[in-house]
């Protein structure tokens, strides 16, 4: 068996694997045709804008995926969308910032993970081997307490060899001698404590009772391993995007009512409100901080945006990523109709933990969904139905968001941009 497959077969993953699992990761990247182009490119912004955050946090792993994402997207990926032609201009920017920046600063970043990878291997052989050794050694010692313990068990009495009745020649019985019997020590007579210096020195103490002692004391100890595996790097980190995890998303606590009262007007005319949900990442977590309500035209189930690209501006004035989007159901409950489901599809695409908040101020409930990973997602991405039109319900296409955080000691601002 080759060293490599023997370091698998041990749960352990070699420098250079751990390498080419973190760059297959950041190519997991798609283009769908019939999504804008230009969705791709504000996707890239916000993925070297969270890439640069992990970077400053010294979150070395995740930057790198983020980085290999980025120019996996823009040198390969984007060139298959049919609209790649009419955005020349952002091409040629782009790829300027590739070479001049992100290339070199992944080809850093892998450099210095190889070597943390390297050491960390190196160690957890180490211990591994130290581990071994002491294994080594407490079955040797416990080999030869066993030993010695045997071969005292084989002794057949405690009684001196030379105490016996004296017999008469007329063959009656007298008293033994009984200053042999002095010579002799017995279990209650060991001393305790202080004491024990105390022993008579008769030479008669036999070593069985104090030799079994030690083969238990061994036995017991080698039951508790010294290896401490804690030590143990950590090869499979589940706060890695390699993980496949969903980060955290918090939502301030009055988000929803704030939401509401902005679209009070709205919702007293049956018209729908949608507003995109922004903020930012901080420790591997995403925290939503704004609602930004952009030119829209709703009605009684739909809300379409208008002028999308002044959303753009106010995020990258105040370096926001997009987390998903909200909107209202003002006759009827909270649930992701065929078109909300269309719409959501574009946001979780480009950001697999993007939400959406659905409220339904007639029945005073909220939902917090996504399209299901596994089944929904890909469903919908390749639904070319437009408009309202039905979709199978099993398997679900969408669920309830189980990555979320209320926090009720945070506010939501609001940028509306209808005025």
């Amino acid at each position: 068996m080759s060293k490599a497959v023997n370091n698998m077969n041990m749960g352990v993953v070699e420098p250079q694997q751990r390498i080419k699992n973190l760059s297959h990761c950041g190519n997991l990247i798609d283009v769908d045709k019939n999504m804008k182009v230009s969705r791709y490119y504000r996707a890239g912004t916000e993925i070297l804008r969270m890439a640069n955050v992990y970077l400053n946090e010294g979150d070395h792993e995740n930057a790198f995926i983020l980085y290999m994402r980025y120019m996996t997207l823009f040198i390969e990926k984007i060139r298959q969308h049919p609209d790649y032609g009419s955005v020349k201009a952002e091409v040629k920017a782009i790829n300027k910032t590739i070479k001049d920046e992100i290339m070199p600063t992944t080809e850093k970043l892998r450099n210095k993970l190889l070597a943390q990878y390297q050491r960390e291997y190196e160690q957890f052989l180490a211990n591994k081997e130290a581990e071994r050794m002491r294994e080594q050694e407490r079955e040797r010692q416990l080999q030869m307490a066993n030993k010695k313990a045997s071969t005292a068990s084989s002794i057949p009495s405690l009684i001196p060899a030379n105490l016996h009745v004296q017999m008469d020649p007329s063959s009656q019985p007298t008293a033994p001698d009984l200053s042999l019997l002095d010579q002799v020590v017995y279990p209650n007579d060991f001393p305790t404590g202080t004491n024990r210096n105390n022993l008579p020195n008769s030479g008669l103490l036999l070593p069985m009772a104090a030799e079994a002692g030690a083969a238990d004391k061994i036995a017991n100890s080698s039951s508790k391993p010294a290896f401490d595996r804690s030590r143990k790097p950590q090869f499979n980190r589940t706060d890695s995007l390699l993980a496949g995890s969903l980060r955290c998303v918090n939502v301030p606590g009055d988000t929803m009512d704030v939401f509401l009262k902005l679209a009070h007007a709205n919702t007293s005319n049956n018209i729908e409100t949608c507003g995109v949900l922004a903020g930012h990442l901080a420790h591997n977590e995403l925290y939503i901080t704004h609602i930004i309500a952009p030119q829209q035209q709703g009605t009684p189930d739909s809300c379409n945006t208008m002028h999308e690209e002044q959303i753009f501006d106010v995020q990258d004035q105040m370096q926001l990523i997009t987390l998903g989007w909200i909107h209202t159901h003002p006759s009827q409950t909270a649930f992701l109709s065929s078109v909300d489901l269309h719409t959501h599809c574009s946001y979780q695409m480009m950001m697999p933990e993007a939400i959406a908040i659905v409220c339904a101020p007639k029945y005073n409930t909220t939902g917090f969904f996504l399209l299901t990973p596994q089944y929904g997602l890909d469903y919908i991405a390749q639904c070319r139905q437009s408009g309202f039109h039905p979709h199978p319900n099993d398997p679900p296409l969408f669920m309830d968001a189980q990555h979320i955080k209320i926090d009720a000691q945070t506010k939501i601002k609001v940028i509306d941009l209808r005025r």
